[in-house]
């Protein structure tokens, strides 16, 4: 079984706590419907809805890099996430990046905003018969985000799901993000993984969520 990173701290925390805390996060990593990538950018969004930037930001932080994300991908992950977790937290995370040794950001080329398509773009319509200040800003938000490099379209609705299930938006902002990601190859089989390894941060949310994304198997 592959050790996580800071299984040893925290077994000085605590023994019994460190036994039941690795066994979750094997159980996230072990699922086969998320790629690696996937699975540190949910572990790094979780940390984002907490928040949680000390040693939990710290252990996926280098678990992510062990598993071949570059530290531009954690990057521009925090990017995306800023309007979704706020962006006040973001501040203090790009901090802790520092503090962590990334490498200070390649990409600094201006923003070139892409006009939402798609569910994006219908989601912005909806928004406005509600108020069209609140439809404006999200439309500048989108048009900021989804159609830049270094994260695919899957991989960033795969994190929005995650901050839906933390937040429990689990509307139309969960809808919005599971046809974008199922328009980026995502299947049922995909968004039960996701719930299965959010269940390590909270039970109930998966639960939650587990209701609001999935269907019901019939039983006999």
């Amino acid at each position: 079984m592959t050790q996580l990173a800071g299984a040893e701290a925290l077994t000085a925390l605590d023994p019994v706590f460190a036994q039941f805390a690795v066994g979750a996060g094997h159980n996230l990593w072990g699922l086969t419907h998320l790629t690696m990538r996937e699975k540190a950018f949910v572990c790094l969004t979780a940390d984002l809805c907490h928040p949680h930037l000390d040693l939990p930001m710290a252990m996926h932080v280098r678990m992510a890099l062990d598993n071949g994300v570059d530290a531009e991908s954690i990057r521009e992950l925090y990017r995306h996430l800023a309007p979704y977790v706020g962006y006040p937290i973001l501040v203090p995370a790009f901090q802790r990046l520092a503090e962590l040794g990334l490498p200070e950001a390649e990409d600094t080329t201006p923003v070139e905003p892409v006009p939402p398509a798609g569910p994006l773009a219908r989601a912005v319509r909806d928004l406005e018969a509600l108020d069209p200040g609140l439809a404006a800003f999200t439309e500048d938000q989108f048009a900021g985000r989804w159609a830049r490099s270094h994260l695919s379209v899957r991989e960033r609705a795969i994190a929005c799901l995650t901050v839906d299930a933390f937040y429990q938006t689990l509307g139309g902002s969960l809808r919005l993000h599971a046809a974008l990601a199922r328009a980026a190859g995502a299947t049922e089989e995909t968004f039960r993984d996701l719930i299965r390894g959010l269940a390590e941060f909270g039970l109930a949310r998966a639960w939650a969520t587990a209701s609001a994304l999935l269907p019901r198997r019939v039983t006999d």
